[in-house]
């Protein structure tokens, strides 16, 4: 066998490697599409002539929501505006250029809010406490001014379908409620509104495009280290539960899109005091104490056929 001959299954091999590769990142990328798209649509969160405020942070989740929405916008059925907004919050060591210089060169038109809250929350929060809560109420203030001198009609914020499995369950455990995320909100002030277009998309899958886009990552130098957050210790719990049970976070998403009210205890929701026998056969009925397949379709309901994908 000539040298040559030789290299030619390790030449083979790599060819296969590299092809799958490729075949994986286009998985991965129409998957992405699919489902950003598929949410926007569900909620109806970007209409004609919408301005849609994007909030950077640096992270994976806003740099991948603004990526896909920069790829949407060219095939969507419809026109609107991207401008990014990053709020500066002066933590020691905060790369200023990296966003900027990022946004440039993608032809994003954006703008930075400079106001010191980690000054704020670092005289304000006992040092080994959790800043988070402190934090984000300070930034969706700062957040839902900017939105109105911008004069933008929408907000869009990179929460995934993760963190809003965390979010239910943190309310859930330590909160006494079933409250969640949802992917569409009136604001606070009841002045803006916000949408969260990855609502179906999955954390890992971020972290992949992440890697594959090189995103120039910065990482939060405020809460990063904060181990024993609440929120850590359900996201671990979570991820041994999809480790025991594959595809279960996804049954658990697809469970908050699919509400029985008649089947919970809120008063508010239902009206148990003048429920009645009606000699009428419910479709829902008692069938709570029936057996109940486990795991799901994987489906989402859908509400129009409109796609964006």
């Amino acid at each position: 066998m000539t040298p040559t001959e030789a290299l030619l299954p390790q030449a083979a091999a790599t060819y296969r490697a590299a092809h799958k590769a490729e075949f994986e990142d286009n998985k991965l990328s129409k998957r992405l599409h699919r489902l950003i798209g598929q949410a926007i649509v569900d909620f109806n969160m970007i209409e004609q002539g919408d301005r849609v405020m994007v909030c950077m942070s640096g992270g994976k989740d806003s740099y991948g929501l603004l990526d896909i929405l920069l790829s949407l916008r060219q095939r969507a059925p419809i026109d609107f505006e991207l401008i990014a907004v990053n709020l500066d919050q002066k933590q020691p060591g905060f790369p200023e250029q990296v966003l900027p210089d990022y946004l440039k060169s993608r032809g994003v038109p954006f703008h930075i809010e400079e106001q010191d809250t980690y000054s704020i929350v670092k005289s304000i929060i006992p040092e080994g406490k959790t800043t988070c809560g402190l934090c984000s109420r300070l930034r969706r203030g700062i957040l839902y001014r900017v939105a109105g001198e911008l004069g933008a009609t929408k907000i869009a914020l990179g929460h995934h379908r993760d963190d809003i499995l965390e979010t239910f369950f943190l309310n859930l455990f330590f909160g006494g409620k079933l409250k969640g995320m949802p992917p569409k909100l009136v604001s606070d002030d009841g002045r803006h509104v916000v949408i969260r277009p990855l609502a179906y998309v999955e954390e890992a899958d971020l972290q992949r495009w992440a890697e594959l886009r090189a995103f120039p990552l910065i990482p939060c130098t405020l809460c990063g280290s904060q181990e024993n957050a609440q929120r850590k210790q359900v996201k671990a719990m979570l991820r041994q539960w999809e480790r025991e049970s594959p595809g279960r976070a996804q049954t658990m998403f697809n469970a908050l899109t699919q509400v029985v009210p008649s089947h919970l205890a809120d008063r508010g929701l239902f009206d148990f005091a003048r429920l009645r026998a009606t000699g009428v056969p419910d479709p829902l009925g008692d069938i709570a104490f029936d057996a109940e397949p486990c795991g799901g379709s994987g489906e989402l309901p859908r509400a129009q056929s409109v796609q964006w994908f």
